[in-house]
């Protein structure tokens, strides 16, 4: 499917402005590296156009570590043509994931009897929805119980707090589908005003495993596609393989690029 022009440098745009509130941008070779904490951490990006090499990412990952931050450099392969080969040579370990926007969206049911709730910053089950997300992506933590010290009034976690803070001020929203009375998935969209408009990228999508096949995930994807794009005139989101992007495309979504990932090999990420 045919895309407008422009889509990709409107996006490297949003990931440059994306840290800003958060961190300071420090320029290492042809690379930007936002230092900043660690709760919420951002990868390093090369800037369009600029060549990168191994020594830069070396340079990277020595800031990064003595900043306390995970080691992480994240680009657009087709914005980037020479960042895999360089962070190859420094020895990153890499993948890649398909990049999607929404470009013809569909509006799916959830299946009977799920319900969909928009998630406040004082929600006591916050705790619990980071938790499904970990189980989801394979690094659980232990489970929040009800009377755990991190649900209730107590703020939780540094994430906890950090992300309450950001629901608090509209930079992430989270919805969560609930299935007789318990979180069954969980995701967000993170809006960025960019040159005078807002985009928005759709991350963190997660389904109990136990649940997966359901349609869960696709129905929320396509209800943050729809809350964001109340606002936002682009929409997108990184899918974590091609499987995964053949869900998304079911709601609409239309593959655009690939981002690239490196970090440390076998790091704890």
């Amino acid at each position: 499917m045919s895309q407008p022009p422009g889509l990709l440098e409107r996006i490297e745009r949003y990931f440059a402005a994306a840290p800003l509130p958060d961190a300071r941008i420090e320029a290492v070779g042809a690379l930007d590296v936002a230092v900043g904490s660690p709760t919420w951490p951002y990868p390093a990006r090369p800037r369009p156009g600029e060549t990168v090499t191994a020594d830069d990412v070396r340079a990277v990952v020595a800031l990064q570590q003595a900043a306390g931050l995970p080691v992480a450099v994240e680009w657009v392969c087709e914005c980037s043509p020479s960042t895999e080969a360089a962070v190859r040579a420094a020895g990153l370990a890499v993948e890649s994931s398909p990049l999607l926007v929404a470009a013809d969206p569909v509006d799916l049911l959830l299946p009977y009897g799920v319900r969909l709730y928009l998630v406040g910053a004082d929600d006591p089950e916050l705790p619990s929805y980071e938790w499904l997300v970990s189980i989801a992506f394979a690094h659980p933590g232990p489970r929040p119980e009800a009377d755990d010290a991190t649900v209730g009034a107590a703020p939780g976690s540094p994430r906890t707090a950090v992300l309450r803070e950001r629901i608090a001020t509209g930079r992430t929203v989270m919805m969560v589908a609930v299935e007789d009375g318990e979180p069954v998935a969980v995701g967000t969209h993170h809006p960025v005003e960019v040159d005078g408009t807002e985009i928005s990228e759709i991350a963190g999508v997660a389904t109990l495993p136990r649940l997966r096949g359901r349609g869960l995930g696709a129905g929320l994807a396509s209800a943050l596609s729809a809350h964001a794009r109340e606002t936002a005139e682009l929409v997108f989101l990184v899918a974590g393989d091609d499987d995964v992007a053949r869900v998304y495309e079911r709601t609409g979504f239309a593959r655009l690029a690939t981002v690239g990932v490196a970090d440390l090999p076998d790091a704890d990420v």
